[in-house]
């Protein structure tokens, strides 16, 4: 029987028992440039400009102008909500350098600044009917 009440290594080990710390040979490895972090990663998507109304993406032609109006939802596209540059924690709402507060961020307005905020659509384009998907689960499992 051992005269130390506990067995495990380290508990009431001298200092000249103790084993010496083992060194990493090759350290933290070195992160790849340009490698993927994750599922769907470098997957080409489309850049588009979506209402912050309702979310429906529009095509972008060229500018959009003060009265042009969602297709789905009817409202203004040329407002602070929709500009690239509309930020709530700045001073007036805007990244801009603006002379005075726009009163309505949700109605359409003339500022020269406004830029269209485009997002990337990660939006799956997976099986339009539930009957694709019937037949693609069945192929991917064939007898």
């Amino acid at each position: 029987m051992s005269d130390r009440k506990y067995r495990h290594r380290g508990y009431m080990d001298d200092s000249d028992d103790r084993e010496r710390p083992r060194e990493r040979g090759s350290g933290p490895k070195p992160r790849v440039e340009g490698a993927p972090r994750g599922r769907g990663v470098g997957t080409p998507t489309d850049v588009v400009f979506r209402c912050a109304v309702c979310g429906q993406s529009v095509k972008l032609l060229g500018t959009i102008e003060t009265k042009t109006n969602c297709p789905k939802c009817g409202k203004p596209l040329h407002t602070c909500t929709n500009c690239a540059f509309f930020d709530p924690g700045a001073p007036f709402e805007c990244r801009k350098p603006l002379k005075a507060r726009v009163d309505s961020k949700a109605r359409a307005n003339r500022c020269p600044h406004f830029a269209p905020k485009t997002v990337r659509d990660l939006t799956s384009r997976g099986p339009a009917s539930p009957d694709d998907a019937r037949a693609a689960f069945d192929a991917l499992f064939k007898k």
